[in-house]
């Protein structure tokens, strides 16, 4: 069977970036078709996933901005679920917690008075004999705060999320990412935030690494993306799920696009003006026809995958933080959720405890291709490895998988994701990329809103007035100085790329 639809604005994908179009777009009076290839849900990473009453939030959503105008927007479409709940994050090491930012005097007291001083005399040797060919991101941190804290609070969990050794990471990473942080910082930090000194209201635009408390919505994420899809439905538009892009191609004598997507054994074609996509790079690329010159660029991007493990516990919580950053090494597992903590809308039976352990992972490997039982067993393991809960009272576990959890930034993404940009969208003035995977930048979800409102503007406007690339990390957008001038990728996010040799 084949179905076509006429429309202003065809969207590649249900998640925040989509959902933010779809719904302006709405408001401003535009057609617009979403396709989504998930047949239950939308929100994508940012959805929430229910399993016998249990929801279960996919990595972990505080909902903060430095952007009012993505906090009105989350206001907007969800004005009254919203409710605040307490900020609590830990590190776990050797059978001891330690606060996340870490706090100094509280770090060297839990490892001891030995350990302690062996990260004492590692960090004075590091800061008087500092490494001077510094390449690496296992380097770099050394450098800063000494071998032994670097390999207790730096080195095994970034090596988990990333798959790859610290000393095959970039320094100019680790510069980026754990820029401004010392030791003195920690420790005024840490009695400020002892003494309760840098405590402030919170209306969803705290200072991210200073928030005491967030907003947070009481059924979880997906809430908001459920409500999203439903205001854009209820202003006459359509969120076809189930939906996975097939084909787009240009039509050079009307100027529109057509763009097919299946379901099941139908074949859609959605013939629109603009085409928004929020689908991976990769992917988006492959299906543009005629075959662009980049693919291979397309190609060469890569991605990291990402499970989560929900155990059922018959127990009181077993910890009252949000999540717990793992840094044991002899675990698989990165971070463990605790559901209630988010929010206690999560977990419907008071006297059952609901985790989720968290696991990196490329797509096709081990992990990934587990069974969910042998997946259930090993979380099980490992929580009882860890101390937090014993086998028998685990009543019952499911597994959420989410591929291209995390955009892979190597050696070449830069270039790659450029060459795609020239070839894309400078060719098609009306294909418009946005989102963590439609731009393949590593950001949170009201960075991916504030590309798709910008879209929705240029759109408006009939022409690029913004640079959607000039949005930073922390959803602010900066001039690129020629109105539509097509701006460099200075406010990409440095990333752990290979070292050079």
């Amino acid at each position: 069977m084949h179905r076509d639809h006429a429309v202003d604005v065809a969207i590649i994908g249900a998640g925040p970036a989509g959902l933010t179009a779809a719904y302006q777009l709405t408001k401003l009076g535009f057609s617009v078709v979403v396709i989504e290839k998930d047949p239950v849900y939308v929100g994508g990473i940012s959805r929430t996933v229910e399993h016998e009453g249990f929801r279960f939030d996919i990595g972990g959503h505080r909902f903060f901005s430095k952007s009012r105008e993505v906090v009105d927007l989350w206001n907007e479409i969800l004005p009254d679920d919203f409710i605040e709940r307490p900020r609590m994050s830990r590190i776990f090491y050797g059978g001891k917690f330690y606060s996340y930012p870490l706090r100094a005097f509280e770090a060297l007291f839990n490892l001891g008075i030995w350990t302690s001083t062996l990260c004492i005399a590692s960090y004075a040797k590091a800061r008087l004999l500092p490494k001077k060919d510094v390449k690496s991101f296992e380097d770099w941190v050394v450098n800063q705060f000494g071998h032994k804290l670097y390999s207790i609070f730096f080195k095994t969990y970034t090596e988990k999320v990333w798959g790859m050794p610290c000393d095959e990471m970039s320094a100019d990473w680790a510069a980026q990412r754990i820029k401004g942080l010392s030791l003195g910082k920690a420790v005024i930090d840490g009695l400020k935030r002892s003494l309760r000194l840098n405590k402030k209201p919170n209306d969803g635009m705290a200072t991210k690494t200073l928030l005491e408390s967030f907003r947070y919505p009481r059924k979880g994420p997906g809430m908001m993306w459920d409500a999203a899809r439903d205001r854009v439905v209820a202003g006459g538009n359509r969120v076809l799920m189930g939906h996975a892009l097939k084909a787009l191609r240009f039509d050079d004598a009307t100027q529109r696009w057509n763009v097919q997507a299946t379901h099941e054994d139908q074949t859609v074609t959605i013939n629109a003006a603009h085409v928004i996509s929020s689908a991976p790079m990769r992917e988006l690329a492959a299906r543009v026809q005629p075959t662009p010159a980049s693919i291979p660029a397309a190609m060469d991007l890569s991605y990291r995958d990402f499970l989560t493990v929900a155990l059922m516990i018959r127990s009181e919580d077993l910890f009252p933080d949000n999540w717990i950053y793992i840094h044991e090494e002899g675990v698989k597992v990165g971070r463990v959720q605790n559901f209630r903590s988010w929010s206690p809308e999560m977990v419907p039976d008071d006297t059952i405890a609901c985790v989720g352990l968290e696991y990196f992972c490329f797509e096709g490997d081990g992990l990934w291709n587990a069974s969910d039982a042998d997946l259930v067993a090993l979380a099980t393991r490992e929580l009882d490895q860890l101390g937090l809960a014993k086998p028998e009272t685990v009543t019952g576990g499911v597994v959420v998988r989410q591929e291209k959890a995390y955009p892979v930034y190597d050696d070449a993404y830069r270039e790659n994701v450029e060459a795609l940009r020239r070839d894309l969208e400078d060719r098609y003035p009306t294909l418009h990329m946005v989102g963590r995977n439609g731009m393949h930048r590593y950001n949170n979800q009201d960075h991916a809103m504030m590309t798709a409102m910008l879209t929705v503007k240029n759109i408006a406007h009939g022409a690029r007035v913004y640079d959607i690339w000039n949005v930073n990390e922390d959803a602010e957008y900066h001039e690129s100085g020629n109105e539509g001038a097509v701006a460099a990728l200075a406010s990409v996010r440095h990333v752990p790329a290979r070292r050079a040799a």
